[in-house]
């Protein structure tokens, strides 16, 4: 699909426009499969094949302050990781405003389900899938690698998620968050949302391994998100990296995960392999 074939989104920003020129730019040319799981055009799957697969997957979800983006923008990262054999998906999700909490998630969940359903016929493991993402995308991702209350409505083994990999993700929200403002997919402020929407609210001791990331030069209220969710992760008793990128702000963490020899695909394709 094309950007122009989706229900509008929120205007970009100046920052947001020019990411979406490069990433955009960059992905024109990724062989691609492409299917829809709902009614509405966000709720899709785009998947970028492995040209030799060693049976890992792994699932993208796309940043944009949960107001933008499309999952055409994570074929940008696919090639680094399909030249290392890992199938690649990208998932798509219903946006704020016009979508609040918990639509976007629970439009992921499906698209896991989905991408289960049919990854085999593309070299995919449906055993092995790992799930990533940048910023928003890194915060959705997580929760769906914590949370073990949507796996088996949709006949899902509640470990589907074998480990997670999230990039310069926010992991809760509140007073104490750092975010300047309340983010709009939590809607009415009076729902209380602000607890289940936290990743930080499903810790738990049985967890997936997770690999965290963040950039040397990202929003300070995420790199230190990023380090105390980590301790208290390994604190429950859950397996847990730490990858600081160097010479990265936060869209530079998200570029720097499309870099096929980069620090991150490296430690990505090894936790991948170690888990």
């Amino acid at each position: 699909m094309r950007p122009e074939d989706y229900p509008p989104q929120d205007p970009f920003t100046t920052i947001g426009a020019a990411y979406h020129a490069r990433i955009m730019g960059q992905a024109e040319a990724v062989p691609t499969f492409e299917w829809q799981h709902g009614d509405d055009p966000y709720q899709s799957v785009a998947l970028y094949p492995a040209p030799k697969p060693r049976g890992d997957v792994m699932l993208l979800i796309h940043g944009g302050g949960w107001t933008n983006g499309y999952k055409e923008w994570m074929a940008f990262a696919a090639p680094a990781l399909t030249a290392r054999g890992i199938t690649v998906a990208s998932l798509g999700y219903r946006l704020a405003p016009a979508h609040v909490w918990p639509t976007g998630f629970e439009d992921l969940a499906d698209g896991v389900a989905s991408v289960v359903a049919h990854v085999a016929k593309y070299g995919g493991d449906p055993g092995r899938v790992f799930v990533s993402g940048h910023s928003a995308g890194g915060h959705l991702a997580t929760l769906l690698a914590l949370r073990s209350d949507w796996q088996a409505s949709r006949g899902l083994a509640p470990d589907v998620i074998r480990g997670a990999l999230p990039i310069s993700g926010t992991y809760w929200f509140g007073a104490d968050s750092g975010l300047s403002m309340r983010p709009r997919f939590l809607g009415d402020p009076a729902l209380g949302h602000e607890g289940p929407a936290s990743p930080r609210s499903w810790i738990h001791g049985d967890a997936p391994p997770f690999l965290i990331a963040w950039g040397d030069r990202d929003f300070p209220h995420l790199r230190d998100q990023a380090q105390v969710f980590a301790r208290d992760l390994a604190a429950a008793g859950t397996s847990v990296e730490t990858l600081e990128l160097n010479d990265a702000d936060h869209l530079g963490a998200s570029y720097a995960s499309a870099e096929a020899d980069g620090a991150w695909v490296r430690a990505a394709d090894r936790f991948l392999r170690n888990n």
